[in-house]
């Protein structure tokens, strides 16, 4: 197993987790609808019918969680704001009670001694936005996006020193606009390429206002899934479906985010929507690579325009609960690869796993599969370091269980359960592993 002397004195260990996910208080202090109250609120979209309506009540249990992360020896917390709890319709109108959440938040992080770190987006857009065109799909959405970042800039920047934009655009991109399983459930080949490409463009505006606002001393990045994309079978035709997927979902943003140009097979299929001046636009100086990974996936042929779809990974392989195939190699192996291609400090800020882990008799929750995961790809990263990969820290995702989107509240994340009915936090075994890493068992 990993130990903490596996690790350089100052790799940084947190915890992440997304505002829709854990806040609840769908409509308290004047916050609005997101897309994603929306969509889980529309019958047959989630999992048992479930919202975040209530989730884990992090707005008004804030301070407990922080706790937790202080008594585990975290030294960060990525969180993301609810971007229509401070600006209910997304534009215009300020907030101040959703703002002065964030702010209680942020202050109860650096009392503990926990470095807040902020991610504008994760997958929440403001209802309104999207009821009034003006949505992903819609250019007209980035100097909105950039108002947005420089009103969080100027609230939170003399106290946040960590900002990323984006939260896996890849996956909110496809699952949301290609395929529909997720907000605002739009299955649409061409308003999933206009996604990518205004959400590129958004990062790029709101970096520039970002900059123009928050101390020089503040570190700026993005938080791209990335993860080996792999032929269902050896046929070319499943070969070129996994170079489509893997330009879509793995390259789509950090290439023209990192390096300045689209991937080839991403420019042929967005075509003219780029237009002169939007590659330099997008690209611009970032000072961390926020990696999110859990697992391979895999890709067959498709007759339609997307030319791949994602599916099962082959038989035998060891699955988690979500049916992720579990492997560490494709771990280490990613982020050799995303340190030397992007040439960025990488942090991972996002691995684990699900399961239905339940207190046992005697109160205690015990998550063996979790602990088993976590080791491994911790020995991964460790193998990823010793080949020169430049990783300076690790999020476990989740620092609580939490709504798992349209999976409901079945799948478990988190290193500390959560009672959904009591609200009650019991630390899993797992949290206490980790606290063994960072020092604090």
């Amino acid at each position: 197993m990993v130990t903490k002397t596996d690790f350089p004195a100052d790799f940084l260990w947190g915890a992440s987790t997304a505002s829709y996910q854990i806040e609840g208080a769908h409509d308290v202090d004047g916050r609005a609808p997101s897309i994603w109250d929306m969509f889980s609120h529309t019958p047959g979209k989630t999992l048992n019918g479930e919202t975040g309506d209530i989730a884990c009540d992090h707005y008004h249990r804030y301070s407990e969680d922080v706790a937790l992360m202080k008594k585990a020896g975290l030294g960060a917390y990525r969180f993301s704001i609810s971007w229509s709890r401070v600006m209910p319709e997304g534009r215009g109108a300020v907030n101040e009670a959703g703002l002065d959440f964030y702010d209680r938040l942020v202050d109860e992080l650096l009392a503990n001694g926990v470095a807040p770190w902020a991610c504008l987006y994760h997958w929440d857009l403001p209802l309104a936005l999207h009821n009034s065109g003006l949505g992903w799909p819609s250019r007209d959405i980035v100097p909105l996006f950039a108002d947005y970042a420089g009103l969080m800039a100027k609230r939170l920047g003399d106290r946040v020193g960590h900002w990323a934009t984006f939260n896996e655009p890849g996956v909110f991109a496809y699952l949301g606009y290609a395929v529909g399983i997720h907000a605002p459930g739009i299955r649409d080949y061409n308003a999933w390429l206009d996604t990518i490409h205004n959400v590129n463009l958004s990062h790029g505006a709101a970096v520039r206002r970002l900059r123009a606002d928050l101390p020089a001393t503040a570190r700026i990045g993005a938080v791209p899934n990335v993860q080996p994309s792999l032929p269902a079978s050896g046929s070319e035709a499943d070969k070129r479906a996994a170079a489509l997927l893997d330009a879509g979902w793995n390259r789509g943003f950090p290439e023209p985010v990192y390096l300045g140009r689209y991937d080839p097979i991403m420019r042929e299929q967005l075509g003219d929507r780029i237009r002169p001046g939007d590659e330099e636009a997008i690209h611009t100086k970032l000072d961390f690579f926020g990696l999110n990974h859990y697992s391979p996936m895999y890709a067959k042929a498709s007759g339609d325009d997307f030319g791949f779809r994602m599916t099962d990974p082959p038989e035998g392989v060891e699955t988690t609960l979500m049916g992720w195939h579990v492997l560490p190699s494709g771990f280490r192996d990613t982020l050799v690869h995303v340190s030397e291609r992007y040439g960025a400090p990488v942090y991972v800020t996002e691995n684990g796993v699900a399961d239905e882990a339940g207190p046992g008799p005697d109160g205690k929750v015990d998550d063996p599969i979790r602990v088993s995961y976590l080791d491994r790809y911790l020995g991964a990263l460790v193998e990823a370091r010793t080949a020169g990969a430049d990783v300076r820290g690790y999020f476990v995702w989740s620092m609580t269980d939490n709504f798992e989107w349209a999976m409901g509240f079945k799948p478990r994340f988190g290193i500390t359960h959560i009672d959904y009915a009591t609200q009650k936090r019991t630390p899993k075994s797992s949290y206490h592993w980790l606290a063994g890493l960072t020092g604090a068992a």
